[in-house]
């Protein structure tokens, strides 16, 4: 390049992916218990494409009964937290998730439970 006039042209190309997670399982069917007790089960979170750390909300479904309170049946725990990690080789890592579900009086029940992350995705 010091004495040569040419001129040199460089080209990039890339693509761009959105941060997104993926549930083992897919679908979540709690067992019937008696009332007044939890039933239990762990999902994994597995995380894609996020280049920074981020964290996991999670928004439970409320329930209206038949006297006008609202409850809210389910529990979420993270045993390991709820931090999406990037590691060293730029993979994230995959999180525990313990999914509860308790009332006290009988219910049947089809919702959502949303996982957000710290961008709204």
């Amino acid at each position: 390049v010091n004495d040569n006039p040419s001129q040199y042209r460089i080209m990039l190309s890339g693509t761009v992916k959105s941060p997104k997670i993926s549930f083992d399982p897919i679908f979540l069917m709690l067992m019937p218990v008696p009332l007044g007790m939890k039933t239990e089960t762990t999902v994994n979170i597995i995380p894609q494409d996020y280049l920074r750390q981020s964290r996991i909300q999670v928004e439970l479904p409320e329930f209206d009964r038949e006297d006008g309170d609202r409850i809210c049946p389910f529990s979420v725990q993270f045993p390991n937290g709820q931090d999406i990690v990037v590691s060293s080789d730029g993979t994230n890592i995959q999180l525990n998730c313990h999914i509860g579900f308790s009332s006290s009086r009988p219910v049947s029940y089809l919702e959502n439970i949303f996982f957000i992350d710290e961008e709204g995705n």
